[in-house]
């Protein structure tokens, strides 16, 4: 019976042997795994839990507060609300880097430019009017006519205090003048409705129910700023809106007159250094809840990219020139933030993957061709032996270096990319086998 030839692919193997293919998947997998690792502990994923500084109950701020922490927790972000004051307590919770507080509204003209170090703005979020409701103090200079009132001006760290304190001063006075009264706002509106203040100053959006129910208030009047265009002009913050006649109540027409009101636009500011997926987050709420057209805004008006005392982020400014980035748009927010982590990883990661590919590829074809160079080496030595021997018989030696040889080149297991030169060694081999037969010599 003849003998099945032998299969010629038997000594054919993969281009990385398969103990060798395991060991690089290992260890590139825990590279991979350790460069992840390190990278999320240098760019951490976004904290589940930030904590917002909002203000006094029945404010603007504490109703918007409200409104961002149930955005913010459909994509799985527990937003904590912290009541304040206002913006000036807001701003010292900012700054304060222990205070846990990572987010939170601040009316213009309170901060200042040093603030910018710490702190960036994501953009204004509307008009926060200055709201100065009285029991029929009968003159259009109402801050003269407040002297030595009883004048709800909020606690301590409120909007409404710090400002009034401002126009104060403009005028040559200051609470001192007042019987000043420190009361939330809802604590304020309720003393002035039941007769215990005589006039209470508010720093609320036009959508408040304070300012609804003060306004249509029988008795109670509400301050019209003749002198609001000169207030403007000495205070860069402030901006003037008139309040159209009729717009509370058209049957009544109350207001009865177009009224001017005085304004600042509050900013939502941010601790510099947070995540920028959060700040996405916040600026894609912001423009879901106050871009909606008002009695005093237009509609997309708000959030805007203004800087007032605090420069805008790098985040912010991209987002108002294209919105989101690509993966959060089309993905969930955890898992766009994920992605967007990896890419930033593997863009540096495949920067050093590839060379070292290479490198290792040819220094595994440099090992695959030693192999073959080793044999030509010592099939170079016999044949210079055979030169040597003129036409006289082998000697021992050359006939057994000659045979070890043969049998090694049989032995030798190269990848597809190095058969050609395997079998131009075999042929060189046979040529060399054919000299030594010519010479009346066989194999042992």
């Amino acid at each position: 019976m003849s003998k099945q030839p032998k299969n010629p692919m038997e000594n054919i193997r993969p281009l990385v042997p398969r103990k060798t293919l395991t060991m690089i998947v290992v260890v590139l997998a825990i590279l991979f795994v350790s460069i992840v690792i390190l990278f999320n502990a240098l760019h951490p994923l976004p904290p589940h839990t930030i904590t917002m500084a909002t203000g006094p109950e029945g404010s603007s701020y504490a109703f918007w507060g409200k409104k961002y922490k149930i955005l913010l927790a459909k994509e799985g972000i527990d937003l904590v609300l912290r009541p304040t004051a206002g913006g000036v307590e807001n701003l010292k919770l900012l700054r304060d880097p222990k205070s846990g507080v990572q987010v939170g509204f601040v009316e213009g003209g309170v901060a200042t430019e040093d603030d910018t170090v710490a702190l960036d703005s994501l953009g204004t979020l509307g008009y926060e009017p200055v709201w100065i409701f009285s029991r029929k103090v009968g003159t259009d200079r109402i801050l003269y006519a407040l002297k030595g009132k009883r004048v709800a001006l909020g606690p301590d760290g409120s909007d409404s205090r710090a400002l009034v304190e401002e126009l104060l001063k403009r005028n040559s006075m200051s609470s001192a003048n007042f019987q000043a009264l420190s009361l939330e706002p809802e604590e304020a509106a309720d003393a002035l409705l039941k007769g215990k203040a005589d006039a209470a100053i508010f720093m609320l959006n036009w959508g408040s129910p304070i300012v609804h129910k003060l306004i249509t208030a029988p008795g109670i009047d509400l301050a019209n700023f003749t002198r609001a265009d000169a207030y403007v002009a000495i205070f860069p913050s402030l901006c003037k809106r008139v309040l159209p006649a009729g717009v509370a109540d058209l049957d009544k027409n109350i207001p009865a007159h177009d009224t001017n009101l005085l304004a600042t636009k509050t900013s939502l500011i941010v601790r510099g250094g947070l995540h920028p997926a959060l700040q996405y987050l916040l600026l894609e709420a912001a423009s879901q809840i106050h871009s909606h057209a008002g009695v005093l805004q237009r509609t997309g008006e708000f959030p805007a990219p203004e800087a007032l005392e605090i420069d805008l982020s790098p985040d912010a400014r991209h987002f108002y020139k294209s919105g989101r980035p690509f993966l959060q748009r089309y993905m969930p927010f955890w898992l766009a933030a994920l992605v967007e982590q990896l890419v930033v990883l593997l863009i540096p990661l495949l920067g050093i993957l590839y060379p070292l590919g290479k490198g290792l590829a040819s220094l595994y074809g440099w090992g695959m061709q030693r192999k073959i160079f080793l044999l030509y080496g010592e099939l170079y030595w016999v044949e210079m032996e055979i030169n040597k021997l003129a036409g006289r018989p082998a000697t021992e030696e050359i006939l057994t270096r000659m045979k070890h040889l043969e049998e090694r080149a049989n032995r030798v297991k190269v990848a597809q990319n190095y058969i050609p030169m395997l079998y131009n060694l075999k042929e060189t081999l046979t040529y060399v086998r054919a000299r030594l037969d010519k010479l009346g010599t066989s194999s042992l």
